[in-house]
This record gives structure tokens, sequence and C-alpha cells, in this order.
């Protein structure tokens, strides 16, 4: 069992020095602080996530990485960086390098050629290893293995690292000295919704009329532990509906989509900004509160909000799961450093 420590306690002391980029609301900085690290630098572009990370951290990050002077980044061990996913993502329009966003991924490179860090460390959505039939993957990692590195890669899921959401994300470890081994990171058996949910709250709830739950013999759990059970009674997908898949028209939009508490639950998106997560727990059926989605996430109590509800929901989607991170960076301190 991995010791949780407070997330404060290694801001100024560590046994190994990280760099926090793309850091948004500070997940992937939690967890390697939780491993014994000492954030030297941070950078976040977003002006709602800065003002969540400085009141977490008492540090306000950097913003555009594009207009910093990295000769100033204090010399560190390992970069981290949950670079932005919406190029690669399956829910965005995956253009890749064509993308911006994705141009974002050579400054990463062009700070590593500057500082050479012991470890790079770097997530993103699990489509990334089938953008352009996996040209841009293997482009990562030749990019890091002509600096030096040898590179290591697996797609994980934060299921298996304690939590009830099903999300998968793609975790690629560079070091200098030798290969990562994904095989000795520390996993833990996964929850299920009804382990993490308040007691009482402030939520909406659904009226009987506004939904449907089907009969049981329809609930069939996934691999993932999903249990799909009803669906919001919205107006009804034609177009391009089969024979006897008519209550899955009405949830082609995970939004209208109903899972009951006995399972786990699906990946929060960051495209989501209403909250619509709906659960059924054998009695009535309604949104997830927000402190559940954090609880999803792995974020501890004392973690403090300050955005409004919409950008907290985007926040979180496009955030870290804690405990598979933290996993992981005990595992890079352990194999690595």
């Amino acid at each position: 069992m991995q010791q949780k420590l407070d997330f404060k306690q290694n801001k100024k002391t560590g046994s190994f020095r990280f760099i926090d980029l793309f850091a948004g609301i500070g997940g992937i900085r939690m967890a390697f602080e939780r491993a014994g690290g000492c954030c030297v630098y941070s950078s976040e572009i977003d002006e709602g996530c800065r003002k969540t990370y400085e009141i977490n951290f008492d540090e306000l990050p950097d913003g555009d990485i594009t207009k910093v002077d990295y000769n100033t980044i204090p010399d560190f061990d390992v970069l981290c960086a949950g670079f932005p996913c919406q190029p690669f993502s399956i829910s965005g329009k995956m253009r890749g390098f064509e993308d911006t966003r994705g141009t974002l991924l050579f400054n990463i490179l062009e700070i590593i050629e500057l500082k050479k860090p012991r470890v790079v460390f770097l997530e993103n959505v699990k489509h990334l290893k089938h953008h352009d039939k996996g040209n841009t993957l293997k482009l990562i990692i030749k990019s890091l293995e002509d600096k030096g590195y040898k590179v290591s890669w697996r797609v994980l899921n934060a299921l298996n690292f304690g939590l009830a959401q099903n999300r998968e994300r793609i975790i690629i470890i560079a070091s200098k000295e030798t290969n990562f081994d994904f095989d000795k990171v520390e996993t833990q058996k996964r929850k299920l919704i009804k382990d993490i949910l308040d007691n009482g709250g402030d939520y909406e709830v659904l009226s009987e009329k506004e939904y449907t739950i089907l009969p049981k013999n329809l609930w069939k759990e996934q691999e993932s532990g999903l249990i799909f059970c009803g669906y919001r009674n919205r107006t009804v997908r034609k177009a391009g509906v089969r024979p006897n898949t008519e209550h899955l028209s009405r949830v082609h939009k995970q939004p209208n989509r109903i899972y009951h508490i006995g399972g786990t639950h699906p990946t929060l998106p960051s495209q989501e900004s209403a909250g619509r997560f709906w659960i059924y727990d054998d009695k009535i059926v309604r949104k997830l509160t927000m402190n559940e989605c954090f609880k999803l996430m792995g974020f501890p109590d004392s973690f403090k909000r300050v955005s409004k509800n919409g950008q907290l929901y985007m926040q979180l989607g496009n955030s870290v799961c804690l405990p598979m991170i933290e996993s992981l960076a005990t595992a890079i301190k352990k194999q690595l450093l």
C-alpha cells in the first residue's frame, strides 16, 4: 500500500526534482509529490486552471510555454507533461500535428534538448497510439530515441489503480539509463460507483417520466465493469438504427446514458460542461455530485475548487487519475532515479 502524503508536503524538499508542463489543475504534480518529488517549475495557459493550481499549491504557474525562455527553467530530474490531448482524441477532430496544440510536443522536445532530464514522463489519450495509423506515436518515440533516451510505453486503465472510472490513457516514459518496466508498477483492486458515493447531497434527480430503466436481462456488464441499465427519454435517433437497437439510438451521446452503481463509471470527458453523468441506485436516477466526480479521479477531499461547475467538469476531464500517476511516479523513483 502506498503511503499517502499531504500534497503540499514536498513543495520545497524532495528526493528528486521535476517540472509540471501543461499542468492543468495539478493532478500530475500532486501524484509526483506524493511519491517524494519536488516540483521546481510549472506551466499552464488556461486561466481557470491556473487559479485552481495557485490556491492548492501556493504557486501561480507560468503561462504560455511557447513564450517562456527555457534557460530560466531550473534544472530538474524528471520532465512531466500531460500535453494537450485534443489533437489526438477520438472525441476531437484528430488533426494531430496539423492542430496548433499538437505542435506543443515540439516545445517539450526543445526543453528536453536543452535541459537533458534523466526521465521524461508523458501522458495522453489512448487514441494517440492509433493516430495517423500509429505514425504519430512512432514519431514521438523516435524523437526521444534520437536524443539518447530509452523509451517504454503502455496504455493503462485507472480501473486498475483503485478507482471506479474506466479511463484509459497512454503513458510514455523515457530514460537516459534503462527501459522502464511497466510490469513492476503497483496496481490496486478497482472500486465500484457505489463505493465513492456521498451520503446525501444536493444532486439533480430525474422524474420517472424522464427516463427508462431496461429489463435486468439486458443489463450486460462489460469487461470494463460498466453496467448500462437505462436511458433518458429523449428524441429517438432514427438514422442508421439497426433492428432491435432502438434503445441504443437514444443513447448515441453519453449524457443520455444511465449506469448502475453496482458497476464502474465511463470516462469523464473534457467536453462535458453540464455534468450530465447519470446513475441508478435501484431507487432513483440522479446526477453525480461534483464531489463524486472528483473522487472518481482520485482527488482528496482537501482539494480546493474555485471555478464554476462548468469549468470544473472540463478541468477534471482534462486532468489525470491521481492513484495511477502516483503508482507510476513511485515506480519511476525506484527504477530510474
